[in-house]
């Protein structure tokens, strides 16, 4: 078999798996798991979250039970909204408790700071930032 059959089946095989396989639904706020932890924020990270479907603010919490992965809410929300929390700071976030790619996670409502408190989802879990 000549190498551009070779590529042309590849392509075709990948495209067919990726069609056949599944795609995941993207996790949602549950209120009746609500929790709230504390911990001191060891690492912020902004990467594609499939949570939110978009860019996200996602912070690396600290508490006295172990790491936790807080997932905040869209990038761009935060920039319009004085998002001020640092690599360092003492927080309390208020959410949906979840496992989330075999690790616990919460994805936020709120982040409170000695700054102040940011709220970025509404009781019933719905972002503030969709109509």
């Amino acid at each position: 078999m000549k190498i551009p059959q070779c590529i042309t089946i590849g392509v075709v095989v990948l495209v067919v798996l990726l069609l056949a396989v599944p795609q995941g639904r993207r996790a949602t706020y549950n209120p009746t798991s609500e929790i709230t932890v504390q911990g001191t924020v060891q690492e912020i990270q902004d990467f594609y979250c499939p949570i939110s479907g978009a860019e996200g603010t996602h912070l690396l919490l600290a508490t006295d039970k172990g790491t936790v992965q807080v997932h905040v809410g869209l990038k761009s929300f935060l920039r319009g909204n004085n998002w001020n929390i640092r690599v360092g700071d003492h927080v309390q976030v208020v959410g949906s408790q979840m496992r989330y790619a075999g690790h616990e996670a919460v994805v936020a409502r709120t982040v409170s700071s000695d700054s102040g408190t940011i709220s970025f989802r509404k009781s019933d879990g719905k972002p503030l930032w969709v109509d």
